[in-house]
């Protein structure tokens, strides 16, 4: 798998569209904290790791308000073929605020809005909304 981070993406926005409860994503230590970032933003709800024999499973629990998704989308942003890096005050809004950019910076993986905040550029993972 060339993009580890855009399969998660995937898998989650099938998931919803699917209107599944639980999401099964192969863990990673940078998985599991985007996926503790949408959880700490309100997108998805409880993480929670499985081990399968030699195997590390990240379960992610899907939200929805009457029926409706929390976790409305995603786009890859950054990816192994071109890496996006923006500077703390240049980090993009999604939908006008609505929704979140993930950057990692030096600090570990963060949304935009925390690292503006903390005045940290990186690079730019993701949008959610």
């Amino acid at each position: 798998m060339t993009d580890p981070i855009a399969d998660m993406l995937t898998r989650l926005r099938n998931a919803v569209t699917a209107c599944h409860t639980k999401v099964r994503i192969p863990h990673s230590k940078t998985k599991a904290r985007i996926a503790a970032l949408l959880a700490e933003e309100g997108f998805v709800g409880s993480i929670e790791t499985l081990h399968e024999g030699h195997r590390a499973w990240l379960e992610v629990t899907l939200r929805y308000q009457n029926g409706t998704p929390a976790f409305g989308g995603a786009k890859r942003v950054s990816r192994p073929g071109l890496r996006i890096h923006t500077r703390a005050r240049e980090i993009p809004r999604v939908m006008g605020g609505i929704g979140t950019a993930v950057v990692s910076t030096s600090q570990g993986i963060m949304s935009g809005r925390e690292a503006a905040k903390r005045r940290l550029g990186g690079e730019v993972i993701c949008f959610v909304w």
